[in-house]
């Protein structure tokens, strides 16, 4: 099934997946018909990468709020596709709960009452892994799937929105449309992404340069994650786009949820980042600062530093017993289900994610030296 005549909008177009979505959407030999983006606002160099794919799909750019109604409605209309990825990410705190939850759940919502309204059948949701876990104890998981039973406890507010964002999703399925049709809905959980514009991983690379291209040594070696590059996790975006409109397959699809993962190899978090400079020259710390146990026990600390300041002013911690957790609890899934029920089969091979990354890394240093250079003096 193609995705020829397809009207299809893509929230969060201006953001890292959801550039890359828009780009494969384009690249289609069959392409959609029109590609509404919608985001907050979009840089030039967005709307640049844009137009070099454009061919015969019609493209709309829309600026405004997710949780904004009468946007949203005018969004949907005429619309018979979704792909949602628009979402605040915040690993650390650093964005009020109130924020979180109006974008995170309330704009979720708001976008499927407004599709409901609008007629529009197909709606992806863009999950997440942390919707998961790993809960408070640090259960691991190894090489999981869809039915792999785990207590998920995370009280961190960035999954619990994700947690709630997703279950909408997945609830909405069979609502009975305005026109007497049906929406069908799926959501893909995906891994940690890495790739070409990586917030995350530039992060890093700035800690790093700051450290005398020494990466600090943030998860042990032993927590074995497997991080999926943007390519596929987009790809898997399409895919999923594709089955949700064949019969054949949409009963299979809709109302479920799928982990996205590709392969990558199983490493930590901090050795991904060593991976994919090494040949720069680049270096990692051999241990965390502090054992385990310790490092766990001292984010505590800052914790309830933070909570006592709380009256006088807003102290958020560099890190904080969730994230302590995230990167050093092994948490694997694989892709089977996924590959199974909509044919997901990874569209980009490890060699060639990790070159691409590597020679985004590579040409963004020059740059980051002399900003980091110019804020440090």
């Amino acid at each position: 099934m193609s995705l020829a005549g397809v009207s299809c909008l893509v929230t969060g177009a201006g953001g890292f997946l959801g550039q890359r979505i828009v780009c494969l959407l384009l690249e289609e030999e069959e392409a959609p018909a029109e590609i509404r983006l919608l985001d907050k606002a979009f840089s030039a160099e967005a709307l640049g990468r844009f137009d070099k794919f454009k061919g015969k799909t019609e493209l709309k750019i829309l600026e405004g709020d997710i949780r904004d109604v009468t946007f949203l409605h005018r969004a949907c209309q005429g619309v018979s596709l979704v792909i949602h990825t628009a979402s605040l990410i915040d690993t650390l705190g650093l964005i009020e709960k109130k924020l979180l939850w109006e974008v995170n759940v309330t704009g979720t919502q708001l976008l499927l009452e407004a599709c409901i309204r609008c007629n529009v059948q197909h709606f992806i949701y863009t999950s997440t892994i942390e919707v998961t876990g790993p809960n408070c104890k640090g259960d691991p998981i190894f090489n999981g799937d869809e039915d792999t039973a785990y207590e998920s406890t995370s009280k961190f507010p960035y999954a619990q929105s994700k947690r709630l964002a997703e279950d909408a999703v997945l609830k909405a399925d069979g609502q009975v449309l305005k026109d007497g049709g049906t929406l069908m809905t799926c959501a893909l959980r995906s891994m940690y992404i890495f790739g070409e514009g990586c917030p995350f991983l530039q992060g890093h690379l700035d800690k790093c340069l700051l450290n005398k291209n020494i990466y600090l040594r943030f998860s042990r070696k032993e927590a074995l994650v497997n991080p999926v590059y943007v390519g596929n996790i987009a790809w898997a975006h399409v895919q999923a786009a594709k089955a949700l409109r064949a019969p054949h397959r949409a009963k299979h699809v809709r109302g479920k949820f799928y982990y996205i993962s590709d392969d990558t190899p199983h490493m930590s978090y901090a050795d991904l980042n060593y991976e994919l400079t090494k040949e720069l020259g680049f270096g990692i710390e051999p241990r965390l600062p502090m054992p385990l146990t310790m490092l766990y026990y001292f984010s505590l600390l800052l914790e309830m530093l933070s909570f006592l300041l709380r009256p006088f002013v807003r102290y958020v911690p560099s890190t904080n017993r969730h994230l302590v957790t995230l990167l050093n609890t092994p948490f694997t899934f694989s892709y089977r289900k996924a590959q199974q029920d909509f044919g997901y089969v990874p569209r980009y091979t490890w060699e060639e994610a990790k070159q691409g990354t590597g020679e985004w890394l590579a040409s963004v240093i020059p740059q980051r030296r002399l900003i980091l250079q110019s804020s440090t003096a």
